[in-house]
């Protein structure tokens, strides 16, 4: 049964077991949040999301405490803004976000730096000075780690161990020198890490890091949405443009596609192939010289056809056989065996992933 929670004065139904955070959000309530990803469960670890409620001596995290019938929150007030300042002052004094020459709009992710510009005038506070241990190279070719702009939020730990089941990466060490590591600080590739980069994605801060994207554009980044055609799974990416060139591909937030924010090591990293030399882009149709030639689409499309038929009218039907791919989505896929079996009458129809 629904009960009701105050949200800045504002009645909100809610669902027994959510969070304050759940309906906060729902009602259009500005928490923010930086370890929290609604695929993980909630740790209540980077204390941005605290809020006021009646009957509560100390702010709560909205993204941990359950709503109860009744619950008063309030979630924009003089204590919890001072409480955000200090925060952010905090996190900040062990961190350059502001000194190292890189333009907000072109870090993919950094979400404290947008809450830090939100939280008014920071605190000059001194940095927390211990020395970090030292790591060894890590060789592999996609992932990588800036351990000055980590606020040991373990979003990437948590991901990797609930969402990828694999475990690779840990909170390794121990107070001020704890760091995120890896078994015997070992490289990943001598890990069970899959490369997914999800580490990368869910990471608030850029700690987390791809290798092969350029960490300073000349050029704003426009996102492009579009499917992942490396299998038949239909995963949703946003290609990252910048000066006419895919830079970068990411996932779109989670809950909102199929893939629910997750890609695979080459959904996330193989694109070198969208601007390579060799790749084919206009149809080609072999000419009276027995060479290929580009051609339109109506006339490549009509070539085709007619050859079908040729083979169809001398053959039969049974001498046809229709070879789709499982890089093709799973309604192209079905496309290729309608036209198979309903404008050809063969069921000779097949593509590697059989489905």
């Amino acid at each position: 049964m629904p009960i009701t929670v105050h949200i800045d004065g504002q009645p909100a139904l809610a669902e027994p077991g959510e969070t304050v955070l759940d309906v906060a959000r729902r009602v259009g309530a500005d928490v923010p949040t930086l370890c929290h990803d609604p695929r993980l469960e909630p740790a209540g670890a980077c204390r941005s999301c605290l809020v006021e409620i009646v009957g509560q001596r100390r702010l709560q995290p909205a993204c941990a405490f359950r709503a109860t019938d009744g619950m008063q929150v309030t979630t924009d007030s003089e204590r919890v803004r001072r409480h955000r300042q200090v925060l952010m002052s905090l996190y900040l004094a062990d961190q350059a976000l502001d000194d190292d020459g890189l333009p907000p709009e072109t870090i993919d992710g950094n979400q404290l730096r947008a809450l830090a510009l939100r939280s008014g005038p920071l605190l000059d506070l001194p940095p927390v000075q211990a020395p970090r241990q030292a790591r060894p190279h890590d060789d592999n070719p996609y992932v990588g780690f800036d351990p000055d702009r980590c606020i040991l939020c373990a979003r990437c730990v948590r991901y990797c161990d609930e969402v990828e089941a694999v475990s690779a990466i840990t909170l390794s060490e121990r107070g001020a020198h704890t760091t995120i590591g890896t078994n015997g600080m070992v490289g990943l590739k001598d890990t069970t890490c899959e490369l997914c980069g999800g580490c990368i994605a869910t990471c608030p801060t850029g700690a987390m890091y791809e290798k092969k994207a350029p960490r300073l554009l000349a050029e704003p980044v426009q996102k492009v949405r579009s499917t992942c055609n490396f299998c038949g799974v239909g995963c949703q990416v946003d290609l990252n443009v910048s000066g006419g060139r895919v830079v970068k591909v990411t996932s779109p937030p989670p809950g909102q596609t199929v893939n629910d924010g997750n890609l695979c090591v080459k959904g996330r990293f193989a694109y070198d192939f969208i601007h390579h030399e060799d790749r084919l882009t206009e149809p080609l149709v072999r000419g009276p010289d027995g060479q290929l030639h580009p051609t339109t689409w109506p006339d490549a499309l009509q070539r085709a056809a007619q050859g079908l038929r040729r083979v169809e009218k001398k053959w039969g039907s049974r001498a046809l056989g229709f070879v789709s791919s499982s890089r093709c989505t799973g309604e192209e896929n079905y496309l290729v065996q309608k036209l198979a079996r309903a404008a050809f009458g063969t069921n000779n129809c097949h593509q590697c992933a059989a489905t």
